[in-house]
C-alpha cells in the first residue's frame, strides 16, 4: 500500500501547480480591483500571527528591562533629564518664535497654521526582501488610519501607509526605490524631488541644477507640494553633491533624518482630507496677500460696461498726447 505522506522530494506537478496559482493571483491583483479588500482580509486575518511573532522581541525588552543593571539605569536617568532641560529651553525659544510668527502672518494677512493630530504606533515585522523598504504597524482602520497618512518618528519623515487592514497598516519608507516625496532646502526654500535609493541610509535629489544653491549638511524638508505631506517635516540632510563636468544636472545624495533601521515608535499624522475641487480658494488665496490678488472679472453687463471702461481710460492717453502735438 502507498504511504499517503512521503518525505520525498515534492512532485513536479505541485511545484507546476503552485507556480500557476501564484501568477494568479499576481494578474488578479494587477487588473481587478475587488483584490485589494481580498488583501485586506487576508491582513487582518494573520494579524494575530503578526502579534504572537513579536511577542518574542516585546519579551526580551521586558526582561533587558526588568534585569537592567541600576547603574545604567541612573545614567539613563541622568541622561534624560540632561535632554529634558534642553527641550524645555528650545521650547522656550520656539514659544517666542511662533508669536513672532503669527504677528507677522497677522501682518501678510495669511491663514493661520493649526497643529495636525497624531497617533502613535509600533512596529510589528519589517519586510524580508532586502530591496523593498517596508514594515507593518499595529495601527488600522479601527483607529482611523487611511492610505497616504504620513509616517513620523522622533527625527523625522518615516515613510507614507499604502495599505490598511482593521487593525495594522503597511507602511512604505523614504528610502524605497518606488518612493519619491517633493522636498525643498530649508535655508533656502529651492525645492526638488527626493526618491529612494534602495539604500537604507541614503536618499537621491532628482534634477538638480548644476549651478543650484545646494551644499553638503543643507536640511530637505517637505514642500507639502504633494498634498498628501504637510509642509516642514525634516526628510533628509545632504551628503554629497558631485558636479559633473559637461552635465547639465548635478548628483545628490543625503541622509534621511528618521532612525529606519532602529525606530520602533512612531508617530502617524492625520491631516484633514484636501478638498481638490476648492484648492486655489481655499489654499492659494490664503497664502498670499490680498493686495496681489486679482479681482474678480465681472460677467454680463458688468462685464461689457468693465471693458468699455477699460477702453475709455486706455484711450485717454493717447487722445492728450495728441493734442499736445
Amino acid at each position: 500500500m502507498k504511504p499517503l505522506f512521503t518525505r520525498g522530494p515534492v512532485p513536479g506537478y505541485r511545484m507546476l501547480l503552485c507556480a500557476v496559482l501564484s501568477l494568479a493571483l499576481m494578474f488578479a491583483e494587477d487588473r481587478f480591483s475587488w483584490m485589494v479588500d481580498v488583501r485586506a482580509s487576508m491582513a487582518t486575518l494573520v494579524s494575530p500571527v503578526q502579534w504572537v511573532v513579536s511577542l518574542p522581541t516585546e519579551g526580551i525588552s521586558w526582561g533587558a528591562l526588568v534585569f537592567a543593571d541600576q547603574q545604567e539605569l541612573a545614567d539613563e536617568n541622568r541622561a534624560l533629564r540632561e535632554q529634558l532641560l534642553n527641550l524645555s529651553s528650545r521650547v522656550q525659544r520656539m514659544a517666542s518664535l511662533t508669536s513672532e510668527n503669527t504677528r507677522l502672518r497677522e501682518l501678510l494677512n495669511a491663514g493661520q497654521r493649526s497643529d495636525i493630530p497624531y497617533i502613535t504606533s509600533q512596529l510589528l515585522t519589517l519586510d524580508a526582501d532586502p530591496f523593498s523598504h517596508r514594515m507593518v504597524v499595529d495601527r488600522g482602520e479601527q483607529d482611523g488610519v487611511r492610505i497616504g497618512l504620513p509616517v513620523l518618528d522622533a527625527y523625522g519623515l518615516v515613510g507614507q501607509v499604502i495599505s490598511t487592514s482593521a487593525y495594522n497598516s503597511r507602511v512604505l519608507m523614504i528610502s524605497d526605490a518606488s518612493h519619491a516625496v517633493p522636498v525643498e532646502i530649508n535655508r533656502n526654500g529651492l525645492r526638488f524631488i527626493a526618491q529612494g535609493s534602495g539604500k537604507i541610509d541614503q536618499v537621491d535629489v532628482l534634477h538638480v541644477p548644476d549651478t543650484a544653491d545646494i551644499r553638503v549638511g543643507d536640511l530637505l524638508v517637505t514642500s507639502g507640494l504633494a498634498l498628501r505631506f504637510p509642509r516642514g517635516l525634516p526628510v533628509a540632510r545632504v551628503t554629497e553633491v558631485y558636479h559633473d563636468p559637461g552635465k547639465p544636472f548635478a548628483r545628490v545624495s543625503a541622509e534621511p533624518i528618521a532612525q529606519l533601521e532602529r525606530s520602533r515608535n512612531f508617530l502617524i499624522q492625520i491631516p484633514p482630507p484636501v478638498d481638490t475641487d476648492n484648492l486655489y480658494v481655499d489654499d492659494s488665496l490664503d497664502e498670499l496677500p490680498r493686495d496681489n490678488l486679482a479681482a474678480p472679472r465681472p460677467e454680463g453687463d458688468d462685464a461689457a460696461q468693465g471693458s468699455a471702461e477699460d477702453t475709455a481710460d486706455a484711450q485717454a492717453p493717447t487722445d492728450a498726447a495728441g493734442e499736445n502735438n
